[in-house]
C-alpha cells in the first residue's frame, strides 16, 4: 500500500475513533457484560486496526470488524487473568461460547446497542448525580477528569461515583436493555432529565468563573440528536428543540469579557439561525403529535422568543398562555416564577412583583438567587430603590457563578 493510501487509512481510523468509538463501545458492553472490559477492548481494537488496516486495507464493515477484534482481545485478556480470578475464567468461557454473528452487525443493531447503553446509565435505580456522571463518562466518552471539571468536583469524587454506579448495575443485575413499552414513559423521563441537567450546566453554569460551558451544552445537544435518531418520541423532539433554541442565544448572552447580558439587551443578530431553523420545526412536529409534555411547552416558549425581533415585539400574551399550560403539565415554583416575570412583561412590573412576592412569602425559592434577583429587578423598574437593594443583596449572597455575581454587584452600584 502506498504512503498516500496508508495516510488515508489512518485518517479513516481517526474519524472512526472520533465519531464511532462510543457506538462500538456500546455493542462491546452488551457482548462482554462489563463496562471496564469493554473500554479496554475498544482501545485494543483500534490499536489492532492501526497495525492491520494499512497492510490489508479497510474492511467491508469497519465497525463490525472493530467489535470482533475487541471481543477477541477481551477474551484473551480474560484468559490471562483467569488464573487469578475464577469468575473471569467463567466469563471468558461464556463469551467465547456465545455465537456473536458479528459479521451481521448492521446499522439497526448498533443503534439498538447505543440506546441500551443510554437507558442503562440512566436507570432510575441509580442516584440522579450518578446517572449524569455515568452518561457523560460511558455514553458521551468524556474522561473522568473532564466530568469532574465540568461539575467542579474532585476527580476522586467523580471516580467513586462512577465506580459505585457500575457496581450497582452489576450487583443489582440491572438489565442492559431498552425498557418494555409499558415502562418506557417512566424510563424515558429519566433519560431526558439527565440530558437536560447536562445541558443546563453547560448553558448556565451553577458556579465557577464562567457563565456557560459550551462543551457540556454541545454534548447534551449531540446526545439529544442521537436519542432523537434512535427514538423519535415527541418529548425527545421537544427537548432537542428546547436545547437548540436556548443554545442559539449563546453568542449574545455575554460580553467579550464574560459578563452577562440580559435577554432584553441582547443583540439578536448574533442568535444562531441554524439552531433556530433546526429547533422550530421540531417544536411544530412535537406539538402536532398532541402527546407532548413539559419540554415541548418550554421549547414553544423559546420559539416565541426566536420569532421576535426584540423584547418589545415579543408576544408576551402567548408566552403567558404557554406558561399557564406548563403550570398544568409540570407545576413548580420555578415555572411559577418564570410565569410571573412574563406577566410583568405583559402587564407591567407591579403585576409581576405581586406574584413574585407571593412565591417568596410561601417560603418557596427562598434559597434560589434568581427569585430574589427577579424581585430586585422589578422593584428597580418601579423606582422602589429601598426594596430593590436588599433583594439584590440577598441574590448576591446566594449566587455562586462569578458573572452573575458581577452583574448583581453592578446593579447595586447603580442603585447607590
Amino acid at each position: 500500500m502506498s504512503d498516500m493510501a496508508v495516510g488515508q487509512v489512518r485518517k479513516k481510523i481517526d474519524e472512526l475513533y472520533r465519531f464511532e468509538s462510543r457506538t462500538v463501545y456500546a455493542t462491546l458492553v452488551r457482548l462482554l457484560g462489563n463496562f471496564d472490559f469493554a473500554e479496554e477492548a475498544v482501545h485494543d481494537a483500534f490499536a489492532t486496526a492501526i497495525e492491520t488496516w494499512p497492510r490489508e486495507g479497510l474492511p467491508t464493515n469497519p465497525r463490525a470488524w472493530l467489535v470482533s477484534a475487541g471481543r477477541f482481545k477481551a477474551i484473551d485478556a480474560m484468559r490471562r487473568r483467569a488464573r487469578f480470578d475464577v469468575s473471569v475464567a467463567q466469563r471468558a468461557h461464556r463469551i467465547a461460547a456465545t455465537q456473536a454473528n458479528l459479521e451481521d452487525l448492521d446499522e439497526a443493531r448498533f443503534r439498538d446497542d447505543h440506546l441500551r447503553l443510554i437507558f442503562t446509565c440512566c436507570h432510575p435505580a441509580l442516584a440522579p448525580n450518578t446517572q449524569v456522571a455515568l452518561t457523560l463518562r460511558e455514553v458521551c466518552g468524556l474522561t473522568t477528569e473532564e466530568v469532574a471539571h465540568a461539575f467542579l468536583s474532585p476527580t476522586s469524587t467523580i471516580a467513586q461515583r462512577i465506580a459505585r454506579g457500575k457496581a450497582k448495575i452489576r450487583d443489582a443485575k440491572i438489565p442492559y436493555e431498552v425498557p418494555a413499552l409499558a415502562d418506557l414513559p417512566e424510563r424515558l423521563e429519566s433519560v431526558l432529565s439527565v440530558i437536560y441537567l447536562v445541558f443546563n450546566e453547560g448553558y448556565s453554569a451553577s458556579s465557577g468563573d464562567v457563565a456557560t460551558r459550551p462543551d457540556l451544552s454541545g454534548e447534551a445537544i449531540r446526545l439529544g440528536r442521537v436519542l432523537m435518531d434512535l427514538l423519535p418520541d415527541p418529548e425527545v423532539m421537544g427537548l432537542l428543540a428546547l436545547m437548540l433554541l436556548h443554545e442559539s442565544r449563546r453568542a449574545a448572552r455575554t460580553t467579550p469579557d464574560g459578563d452577562l447580558i440580559l435577554l432584553e439587551d441582547q443583540d439578536r443578530s448574533l442568535w444562531n439561525p441554524q439552531h433556530i431553523a433546526e429547533g422550530k420545526p421540531l417544536v411544530e412536529r412535537a406539538l402536532a403529535s398532541r402527546q407532548f409534555g413539559a419540554y415541548t411547552i418550554q421549547a414553544a416558549i423559546s420559539a416565541v422568543h426566536a420569532d421576535a425581533s426584540s423584547t418589545a415585539t415579543t408576544d408576551w400574551t402567548q408566552i403567558v398562555a404557554l406558561y399557564d399550560v406548563l403550570m398544568q403539565a409540570s407545576p413548580s415554583p420555578v415555572v411559577e416564577l418564570n410565569r410571573a416575570v412574563a406577566i410583568a412583561m405583559r402587564d407591567g412590573p407591579e403585576a409581576g412583583l405581586e406574584r413574585v412576592d407571593a412565591i417568596l412569602a410561601r417560603g418557596d425559592l427562598s434559597d434560589y438567587h434568581l427569585a430574589h434577583a427577579a424581585r430586585a429587578e422589578l422593584c428597580r423598574r418601579l423606582g422602589r430603590v429601598n426594596d430593590a437593594r436588599p433583594a439584590y443583596e440577598q441574590a448576591l449572597a446566594l449566587a455562586k457563578q462569578q458573572p452573575e455575581r458581577r452583574f448583581l454587584e453592578r446593579r447595586l452600584q447603580e442603585l447607590a
